[in-house]
């Protein structure tokens, strides 16, 4: 089969490989979506890389490529033995994660008995950890990571339902951290800081409005009006860092107070110069983004100095269902589904076959109309 793979830093080639082989619990997926993710374009990069050997250290790409792609949706073409509930022609999408569950391990390691399936001890991931992504004709899954879609569902919404289930799962791992300022605590978050209005701070936007009904101040910066546009019409109060001073701006929009919640959505390290002047003492720093490059972890000592509570999530992690599947994605399925997460208005760039994917790592992240790109395969 034909895929695209990352042979090192910036060299995204096309090539055959072979067929993946299929397992009894497991179902062959003809891939028909995938996002185009940040994590990708910092692993493209050479600004991250979860791939490790044993002892923990990083495995180049020179000597174990990988295969992108972790956002997705297919048609099952095939069905394993011992697979019962699904079968050819069933529309699904994925959890890219290996727990527990899908590796049919029992009994069930503490961290997937708790709730906590992407920090399995036995955990994987396709297209990141070196498990082949997305970017391929066809990826065998375990039959329980996989969710059929409802009827009507487009493919490149459901491929998306990843990023919002990471969401949903960021926001809770936040509310269950003891913090000093909460949503029906004693002391209540009133006003929000979102730096970033990519795909990800969208979403966390549209998660607060329709999901928490949280009524305050919600900030979204950026530099490019066309997302700070989409971030107003969700409900956000739109800052350019490029035509305001975000302190002073801060400092105008919460009348002094500053913010009880930042979510760091954008990936640049900068951020970390700054939060010293935009948030309360003990505010609860939500730090989303990945592939920081470019700043001294020095920068973090004035964030310490005030206390702040950090909170790191990773992942769509949750439960499963009686059924054994992931509790967070199905969720995410219907959030998306019923568009109280809204995922289409920020698609702005589609891409039909797997050779013109290497596009949007070589030219279209760095657009001014790039927003979010989906390969569509019909």
């Amino acid at each position: 089969m034909k895929a695209v793979v990352l042979q090192d830093v910036e060299k995204l080639v096309l090539q055959e490989i072979p067929d993946p082989s299929l397992s009894p619990h497991e179902v062959m997926v003809r891939v028909k979506a995938v996002g185009v993710c940040g994590t990708d374009l910092h692993l493209y990069k050479g600004h991250g890389n979860y791939h490790l050997d044993a002892r923990g250290r990083p495995i180049p790409l020179s000597e174990e490529p990988q295969i992108l792609g972790h956002e997705f949706s297919g048609e099952v073409v095939e069905a394993g033995s011992e697979v019962e509930d699904l079968k050819p022609g069933d529309r699904v999408l994925c959890d890219q994660g290996m727990s527990c569950k899908s590796r049919g391990r029992k009994p069930l390691c503490p961290y997937c008995a708790t709730g906590n399936s992407h920090q399995c001890e036995f955990y994987g991931e396709h297209g990141i950890t070196g498990l082949q992504g997305a970017l391929a004709e066809y990826i065998a899954m375990p039959a329980v990571n996989c969710l059929v879609l409802p009827p009507g569902m487009p493919m490149d919404l459901a491929a998306l339902v990843e990023p919002s289930s990471c969401v949903l799962h960021a926001n809770e791992l936040a509310e269950r951290t003891t913090a000093r300022y909460t949503f029906d605590g004693e002391e209540q978050i009133q006003n929000v800081l979102i730096t970033g209005a990519g795909p990800a701070g969208l979403l966390f936007l549209q998660y607060l409005r329709n999901v928490k009904h949280f009524e305050g101040l919600i900030v979204v910066t950026d530099v490019r009006e066309k997302n700070l546009e989409l971030a107003r019409k969700f409900g956000g109060t739109p800052v350019n860092v490029t035509r305001q001073d975000l302190r002073e701006a801060i400092e105008e929009l919460t009348q002094g107070k500053r913010i009880h919640y930042l979510i760091e959505a954008s990936g640049n390290s900068v951020v970390f110069e700054q939060i010293p002047s935009l948030i309360r003492k003990q505010a609860t720093i939500l730090l989303y983004a990945h592939g920081y490059k470019g700043r001294d972890i020095g920068v973090l000592a004035n964030v310490f100095f005030i206390e702040p509570i950090l909170v790191v999530p990773v992942g769509g992690s949750g439960g499963f269902d009686p059924d054994g599947r992931p509790t967070t994605y199905r969720r995410a399925r219907e959030l998306v589904n019923s568009q109280t997460l809204q995922v289409a208005p920020f698609i702005t760039h589609r891409y039909h076959s797997l050779g013109d994917i290497r596009r949007a790592f070589e030219e279209d992240f760095q657009r001014e109309d790039y927003i979010k790109g989906v390969l569509v395969i019909e």
